[in-house]
């Protein structure tokens, strides 16, 4: 597990702290979704890899589990399926001002977050986390929460999305 400075046991502390952190995020995105029109479908989309990631934070040899494979992989499919054809409707809009203040602009982010963490995880037991990994571990767990902590605070920002969207956290 070399190249990152840190001996193996703090470099696995710290992969299943940034995996506890993404837990913890998916399911807070699953928790916002209440007010959403089709908000069993996004929290669902949600649970599934907080369930996972939580695993995986407990125990990270996990992900040699078939099922854990088998599951996180269809996952992450599903996601980049869907990332797709957000991609597409937002393509074809032409008035995009921010990607945030479209809904299927923060739909496609969620499943791109999703996609990119499962995927990142998916090796991790038959590889050694390592200080590559890590990097990008680090910055994409605490991305989600700077960009909401940026979002709440940010009032002007959210003045353009519907009134779902502005009800939660």
């Amino acid at each position: 597990m070399g190249g990152s400075g840190l001996s193996p046991q703090n470099q696995l502390r710290l992969w299943r702290g940034c995996n506890l952190l993404m837990a913890a995020f998916f399911g807070l995105a699953a928790y916002v979704q209440v007010n959403d029109p089709d908000a069993e479908m996004w929290m669902v989309i949600y649970l599934i890899p907080a369930a996972l990631v939580l695993l995986l934070s407990i125990s990270p040899d996990v992900t040699g589990h078939v099922i854990w494979r088998t599951l996180s992989g269809l996952h992450c499919a599903g996601c980049m399926i869907g990332a797709s054809y957000l991609l597409g409707s937002l393509l074809i809009s032409s008035n995009i001002k921010s990607l945030l203040h479209e809904e299927e602009g923060r739909e496609l982010s969620g499943l791109l977050i999703i996609a990119l963490w499962m995927f990142l995880c998916k090796d991790s037991k038959r590889d050694s986390v390592g200080g590559f990994r890590l990097f990008v571990a680090s910055s994409v767990s605490v991305f989600p929460f700077i960009t909401w902590i940026y979002i709440y605070i940010n009032k002007e920002m959210r003045t353009l999305w519907p009134q779902h969207c502005k009800t939660v956290i």
